[in-house]
């Protein structure tokens, strides 16, 4: 009997509907006649799950005793007697109880796969072993229960039971997940929209990874080489020319038309290692594909357009864009060109673009020959063993009685010269071949002494020699030369990587980049110098080591970055070679410079526009917000001091009290305006200590009627890290803005929570909402959502708020409370070494 097929259902999270997909797709199958039996499924007392249950057979469960008490775990034995078609077994994940056939339940899944049971199961993403560290660093929960990916990635069916996080708080809001008693605490841990949304993203992209990993698969196994279409992706061939730009943007466009689009731009260069690319036009296109979302691929290949078509159809690519040829006419009589080689040998399931620009035509360039950088000893130790070692060696040779025959002598000559060769390069070996000869023929040919030669045999084995002497001694220093050529450019090439990743994911500050400079030249200094037109004195923008110069001039080393910046080295003069990777450094440490800049402006100029505006707003809140309170105490003033009215202690009293609300109201206004006045002034200096939310939180309250507020935090709960007095502040705004929102005579929630190291208070109220789009702007300062009446505020209490929270170390957001309302909640840092593990998952989490 064969193998059992695996089917397993997918999902993000508890509730999502693996389970009563599961038995739907059991009920089908009954339907059609198949012998379908449930194995194990735990309904976990949801009312919809409960009742697919009925009409499929279920296997009794097998008892077990563990710590005296009874557990029910399924009875493998029993279904592989009962030896179904089909079984249902849910929760793959599950953790048996001790004392049970198999430690984990995948395991018992493996037993009935073996014995030619097919299998249906769930699991939900966060149960994989591998995606155990990500999701506690989402969930602040620890995953116990796990199963290896292998397990669930060998299933022969995988299908993901997706739920929007909106709509699986909507299924829990109405009761459909988890008992009431539970709702309150599931909805405000573990199932918060930014963790159910994060886990949904896991589960979507390991899905797609896998589907990715069935194509290829199927592919391989039919032996598939055709593109099959399934999504854009498209293949942009780079030469490292200036024109690599305008593909890259060109390809951009049009991967924008189509939704996921993959922009994947090659680079090939041979296999020797030599290129007549630029490693700086390298970079900065690497950085310009990352810039667009592609990705930046080198791949070695002698034969470029077959490497092309290769690396594409080995992508699954649909589409190639490459530039027109920069050959100028004559150039053609080489060959085609890639470009049209790549159009005729793609076939129909490849689009070859081929795209114009400005550099069409103006030649390709050729390789710049460099000397291998040997060293003045080798030198030296070359042409002593290209000179001097043939003189020795005839007078070796000249010593002995019996010579070794022309034969030999012209072979030993030779070895003489290779040794040049490989010492000192090139021109010691033609050299010694020069010497060799002259020495071959007049000490070794007869007649010896003389420079003639009487046997044309020996002419031919002279000429011959010195033939083989320079062919052998140019190949030999080729290989030096290429061997050296190909190890500076991939030092060369690890530095510009370095230096174009490090500068595109914001890591390097300008001092940190010269000081790289610095590092990878050996140089004593290192000066980013600046000047503002040609007759303008220099500046140094940025400098490292010591005594950095002061003008281009006095460096020992200097590379222009435009018409008024330089880099200035000072330390050593650089070889004309590395003056290459120095420009992309200068070019980069511009960027850097201009980069700090922009952001330093941006800042400003972000600042003079919100004081601008909190100006203005301060105006409109001065001529109204504030005149209202100190007409209303002027108008109870002056009735008082009236002697034209006798007033009744009741009627002083009151005027009394409506000069107390006025003052109280003019007090908070205030208050409110100093202390945002102080957040934009960068003023506020919180003293954080260690305190317990339960000291604080009780005091916040005094401004909002009795019996408004529903108070919960546990004794357990950590002790935070704030600074008391501005944390009683943030509660209390946001508390009173509750209770003001709130519907007549219903209660708000003020609930706290830890989750790893953060411990949250949540102000839940039940009013009328706000919609996404607001959620933020209710933390601008003089934002008053809705129909709000003037004179209630002037819209500052959440914004000193968030002020507040953040110059804490937290954070404040607005979230939807599930069945209508509002909830803010208020993220602090718990105190070190007192944080608790993540709170558990509900009862009936694992489904």
């Amino acid at each position: 009997m064969g193998r059992g097929t695996l089917r397993i259902y997918l999902g993000a999270a508890p509730g999502v509907g693996k389970t009563y997909a599961m038995l739907s797709e059991a009920h089908r199958r009954v339907e059609r006649g198949t012998d379908c039996v449930v194995a194990l499924v735990e309904h976990h007392d949801r009312p919809r799950t409960e009742v697919m249950l009925h009409g499929l057979e279920q296997v009794p469960r097998t008892e077990i005793t563990y710590r005296s008490a009874v557990f029910t775990e399924m009875d493998v034995d029993a279904v592989l007697e009962r030896a179904p078609a089909v079984a249902l077994v849910d929760e793959l994940a599950h953790t048996n109880v001790p004392g049970s056939r198999n430690a984990k339940r995948w395991q018992d899944v493996e037993e009935l796969l073996k014995a030619g049971i097919d299998v249906i199961s769930t699991v939900n993403i966060q149960h994989l072993e591998s995606l155990g560290d990500v999701v506690e660093s989402i969930t602040g929960v620890r995953q116990q229960e796990t199963v290896p990916d292998e397990v669930v990635r060998r299933a022969d069916q995988i299908e993901l039971v997706d739920m929007s996080p909106q709509a699986l708080r909507r299924r829990m809001a109405h009761g459909n997940i988890y008992q009431p008693d539970k709702l309150d605490a599931a909805l405000s841990n573990y199932f918060r929209p930014g963790n159910l949304t994060a886990l949904r993203e896991l589960a979507l992209l390991w899905t797609a990874d896998r589907v990715d990993e069935y194509l290829q698969q199927y592919r391989g196994e039919h032996n598939i080489r055709t593109t099959w279409q399934a999504r854009e992706r498209i293949v942009v061939g780079l030469t490292g020319g200036p024109e690599g730009r305008t593909l890259i943007r060109r390809a951009s466009r049009m991967a924008a038309k189509g939704s996921g689009s993959e922009i994947l731009a090659v680079y090939i260069a041979r296999s020797d290692g030599l290129t007549s690319a630029s490693p700086k036009e390298l970079a900065v296109q690497r950085t310009l594909v990352e810039d667009v979302g592609g990705t930046f691929h080198h791949v070695i290949g002698d034969d470029i357009p077959a490497a092309l078509l290769e690396f594409a159809r080995g992508v699954n690519a649909t589409q190639i864009v490459l530039g027109s040829s920069r050959r100028k006419t004559w150039q053609y009589i080489y060959g085609p060109g890639v470009g049209a080689t790549v159009a005729r040998e793609s076939g129909p399931d490849l689009d070859v673009h081929i795209v114009t620009h400005e550099e069409v035509a103006k030649g390709r360039g050729l390789p710049i020959a460099r000397g291998a950088r040997l060293g003045r000893a080798r030198i030296v130790s070359g042409w002593l063993v290209g000179v001097a070692g043939p003189v020795l060696l005839s007078l070796l040779l000249r010593s002995l009685e019996n010579g070794p025959g022309l034969a030999n002598d012209v072979l030993l000559f030779l070895f003489l010269t290779v040794a040049a060769a490989l010492l000192g390069g090139l021109r010691p070996a033609l050299a010694s071949a020069a010497v060799g000869v002259m020495l071959l023929n007049y000490w070794f040919t007869p007649p010896t002494q003389t420079l003639t030669v009487q046997d044309p045999e020996n002419f031919v084995a002279i000429v011959i020699f010195f033939a083989v002497a320079v062919a052998v001694s140019s190949v030999v220093d080729l290989a030096a030369r290429r061997t050296h050529q190909a190890a500076r450019l991939r030092a060369e090439s690890e530095i510009l990587s370095f230096l174009a990743g490090s500068v595109l994911r914001g890591e390097t500050a300008l001092d940190a980049l010269l000081e790289r400079v610095r590092e990878t030249f050996a140089m004593e200094s290192v000066a980013l110098l600046e000047r503002t037109s040609d007759v303008d004195p220099w500046t140094c923008a940025g400098s490292v080591g010591p005594a950095p110069v002061a003008r281009p001039d006095d460096a020992d080393v200097d590379m222009p970055v435009g018409d008024n910046m330089a880099l200035a080295l000072s330390g050593r003069v650089l070889p004309a070679e590395d003056r290459r990777v120095l420009g992309a450094f200068a070019a980069q440490a511009a960027v850097v410079l201009d980069r700090q800049r922009l952001v330093s402006e941006a800042d400003r100029a972000r600042r003079l526009a919100e004081g601008n505006r909190i100006r203005t707003a301060l105006l409109a809140a001065v001529s109204h917000d504030l005149r209202t309170p100190l007409a209303g105490i002027k108008a109870a003033v002056s009735s008082l001091r009236s002697d034209d009215v006798a007033w009744s202690p009741e009627d002083e009293a009151e005027l009394l009290e409506g000069i107390e609300d006025g003052a109280d109201r003019l007090d908070h206004l205030v208050g409110n305006l100093l202390d945002m006045s102080r957040l934009q002034t960068g003023t506020v200096t919180p003293l954080i200590r260690e305190i317990d939310l339960d000291e604080v939180v009780p005091m916040a309250l005094g401004g909002v009627p009795e019996g408004s507020v529903d108070l919960d935090i546990p004794e357990t709960l950590p002790m935070v890290a704030v600074d008391p007095g501005l944390l009683e502040r943030v509660v209390a705004n946001v508390v009173e803005n509750a209770v003001k929102y709130s519907p007549g005579g219903e209660p708000i929630a003020v609930a706290a929570s830890a989750h790893g190291e953060r411990v949250e208070l949540r102000v839940v109220d039940r009013g009328r909402g706000v919609p996404d789009e607001a959620k933020e702007r209710i933390f601008e300062p003089f934002q008053r959502y809705g129909d709000a009446p003037r004179g209630a505020g002037v819209g500052l209490g959440l914004a000193v708020s968030r002020g507040f929270a953040e110059a804490m170390g937290g954070t404040l957001d607005a979230e939807d409370t599930p069945g209508g309302g509002l909830t803010m909640v208020l993220t602090l840092t718990a105190a070190p070494g007192r944080a608790q593990s993540g709170a558990a998952l509900p009862a009936g989490a694992t489904s």
